[in-house]
């Protein structure tokens, strides 16, 4: 493992030195020259002193480099029986013009917008508006209920909401406006303004403050990108953990740009101009990191899917995709697999497509269980691949480095841990646990570019579950 071994050592070694090199790997308007810092908490800070923006890194900048006729999105939504694709160039002009429109009502840099929508383009159009005006998106999984939406409201205090008229899902259609004005009614904070996205599945009546997206687009001036510092926050991103009140995890600009397109190369393997395809939604941590900003970070094009792993229509669902947009790598749930299985246990639909384009498939969000694996192993005639992250990180934690040192797969292991990552495992006195004992698993500081930068509105909630310089408990 002397290719992997030699980088790893590097990143834990000299984490300085290693994530300056990664960083000139993407375009900033300033340059950090400060690559890692500490703040009065002792929590791990990158490129504090850098400026760029995550919308120019994805879009603007390929655009300018000669990559804006190249397809950025491909759309495609079996429930509701559309397709759409967008260029680079047709995607930022978009993003551009929505910037322009929140602008309009208001949004400025380090406000909070919440994001309330299903599987379509104009989720990823309103989180990159965001990000170009350096406001800060909140992305609620669609569907959630009044209750949860509230909460959250009330914890981000948005300036704006941003919402679909519906979500539609395999054998109904679920109105959104409801339910955002049931938790706007409940929430102890009030939004300024929302922006509806009509869809003709279920239109919505507009009220005193809700706005209709086409009409704003209409009479929208497109907004630059505003340089923001590499540790200015993102998105927030709320996770239940474990006291039933939800945390908002926050992510940065430049940890966050840097870590996705270092991931991106060395555990997807990936390369500019070929196809990424994540099933997952915007609303989870998944869907940010790799439907939404690696990607197009890296110059690739991904697919963006309205649908389910069976149903609509079929078990076949996965394998179509792949086959007919030249999927290169794909990423998904063992759970959604786990229900193509039941479906089709001998893969009959997998005979019906071509997926010789697809290179690696690569499975996490909870454990991929050995016989999953093998099932999926006997199938197809590609790496399939298990690795560990959660909303926390924002990406792998432990994977098998497919752009790196691909190793042998073990059933059941995650392989080793994504050079950056100290990762060990300690006992109950904190030493370091001997072999076959039992223990918890800790990464020592400083935590890699693109995990959490902290708990939205709660510093003492980050610090206090053991935090120390050496090490952290995640």
């Amino acid at each position: 493992m002397s290719t992997y071994q030699s980088e790893f050592q590097q990143s834990i070694q000299h984490p300085e030195a290693f994530w300056a090199e990664q960083a000139q790997r993407i375009p900033w308007f300033k340059s950090p020259q400060t690559i890692l810092s500490y703040d009065e908490q002792d929590h791990a800070r990158w490129y504090d002193d850098g400026e760029l923006n995550i919308c120019h890194v994805a879009l603007d900048h390929h655009v300018d480099s000669g990559r804006g006729d190249q397809p950025a999105i491909f759309w495609d939504s079996p429930v509701s029986g559309q397709r759409r694709q967008y260029s680079y160039r047709e995607l930022r002009d978009q993003v551009a013009t929505f910037a322009g429109a929140l602008a309009g009502l208001g949004v400025e840099k380090g406000d909070r917008v919440v994001i309330y929508m299903p599987m379509v383009p104009e989720a990823l159009i309103a989180m990159y508006a965001c990000a170009r005006l350096g406001a800060i998106h909140s992305v609620v999984f669609g569907g959630f209920a009044p209750h949860e939406l509230a909460m959250r409201i009330e914890d981000a205090e948005p300036k704006v909401v941003v919402a679909a008229s519906c979500g539609i899902e395999v054998d109904t259609v679920i109105p959104y406006k409801p339910i955002v004005d049931k938790a706007i009614a409940d929430s102890a904070y009030k939004p300024s303004a929302c922006v509806i996205l009509q869809r003709e599945q279920a239109q919505a009546d507009l009220g005193d403050i809700d706005h209709d997206w086409q009409a704003l687009m209409k009479n929208a001036t497109p907004a630059d990108c505003v340089p923001v510092k590499g540790t200015d926050p993102l998105y927030i991103l709320y996770t239940s953990g474990t006291t039933g009140k939800p945390k908002g995890v926050v992510r940065d600009h430049g940890g966050y740009a840097v870590a996705l397109h270092y991931s991106m190369e060395r555990i997807y393997g990936m390369a500019p101009g070929d196809v990424f395809f994540s099933a997952s939604d915007v609303g989870w941590v998944v869907g940010h990191s790799y439907i939404v900003y690696a990607p197009l970070i890296l110059g690739c094009t991904t697919v963006v899917y309205e649908g389910k792993p069976v149903r609509t229509p079929d078990a076949g669902a996965f394998w179509r995709l792949i086959s007919e947009y030249g999927v290169k790598a794909f990423f998904t749930a063992p759970t959604a697999f786990r229900a193509v299985k039941k479906e089709d246990p001998d893969g009959k639909w997998l005979e019906k497509y071509d997926i010789s384009c697809l290179k690696t498939l690569f499975l996490a969000g909870e454990r991929l269980d050995p016989p999953t694996f093998h099932w999926l192993d006997d199938l197809i005639d590609v790496p399939v691949i298990d690795h560990w992250w959660q909303t926390e990180t924002g990406w792998a934690i432990a994977a098998n480095l497919q752009g790196l040192e691909p190793m042998p797969v073990k059933p059941g292991s995650a392989t080793v841990p994504v050079p950056g990552y100290d990762v060990q495992v300690i006992n109950r006195q904190g030493e370091p646990a001997a072999a076959h004992e039992q223990g918890s698993i800790v990464i020592r500081q400083p935590l890699p570019p693109g995990c959490l930068a902290g708990i939205w509105r709660n510093p003492k909630r980050f610090h206090q579950p053991t935090w120390r310089r050496s090490r952290v408990v995640i």
